[in-house]
């Protein structure tokens, strides 16, 4: 089960945080999940958000303006946490390994293959906790993120075929088995067996064949990170596979969150399409 933390009225619907018992990570984990008012009436649409790296739960819950889209279009948002926490959970000093960067894998090396499974947190054990518990409808979801988030929204969307209506993101990790914010992770979490990184690589999977439905991706051109996000490389496999789906550079944007608020009712609208097509 799980214990409220705390809910808020929130453009007519409810913005609750939530904490639970994870099975898969083995620690205590918490979340965001904002219901539209149309859920007291019955299950509804589920965009799901994967944040980036530092952040947890609450970042885009407070930041992207997401809930003011979501009640216009009757969607529900669900704001996972990017990593397991607590003590007796690995970490390490750099910002971009251990807690807050999960990577949305399921680690097999030490120290971190006890609880670093992000992948099947939230592919499994947090959907079911959510539809089994919540006005939410299963067979209804999308999915979007920002950066390390991006990447999680696009590989997931891509092996699970037919569970996402729709899939965007925001400034993606694109090709993180040819960069550092990559490279680094895959090898801690997975091992130096390059294969295994294949299925969590969007550039990889994208050229492998796409994914059926379609596809949002936004990129700041004065993003500080693009060497690293390398999105080059996933516009590029969109165009060879012939991917119906849009992919947008913008310029003067960064990576922040002024970027993601800035183009959020864009992809509120685009997944609230796809949902109700």
């Amino acid at each position: 089960m799980f214990e409220t933390v705390s809910e808020n009225r929130c453009f007519d619907g409810v913005q609750g945080v939530y904490s639970h018992d994870s099975d898969v990570c083995g620690c205590n984990m918490t979340f965001g999940l904002f219901l539209p008012e149309e859920a007291a009436e019955g299950p509804v649409p589920l965009l799901w958000y994967l944040s980036g790296l530092t952040c947890t739960h609450e970042n885009a819950m407070t930041k992207s303006g997401a809930q003011a889209w979501a009640a216009e279009h009757g969607i529900a948002l669900a704001f996972p946490d990017t990593s397991p926490r607590g003590e007796g959970v690995a970490d390490d000093d750099a910002y971009d390994l251990g807690q807050g960067a999960g990577f949305y894998v399921n680690a097999v090396q030490e120290p971190w293959a006890p609880h670093y499974r992000m992948w099947d947190y939230v592919a499994t054990e947090l959907p079911r906790l959510l539809f089994n518990n919540f006005a939410l409808d299963e067979e209804r979801q999308a999915i979007t993120g920002h950066s390390m988030g991006g990447h999680g929204a696009l590989t997931l969307a891509m092996n699970h075929p037919g569970r996402y209506a729709s899939v965007s993101a925001f400034a993606p990790i694109a090709h993180p088995s040819m960069s550092d914010w990559g490279r680094k992770q895959l090898t801690a979490y997975l091992g130096t067996d390059t294969d295994a990184w294949a299925r969590h690589d969007a550039t990889l999977l994208m050229r492998e064949g796409g994914f059926a439905g379609p596809v949002l991706i936004d990129q700041g051109a004065s993003d500080q990170f693009l060497d690293l996000l390398k999105p080059e490389a996933l516009a590029a496999a969109i165009a060879e596979v012939r991917q119906p789906g849009t992919f947008r550079m913008h310029e003067g944007y960064d990576h922040s969150y002024f970027f993601v608020s800035s183009f959020m009712e864009d992809h509120v609208s685009f997944h609230a399409d796809a949902l109700y097509r």
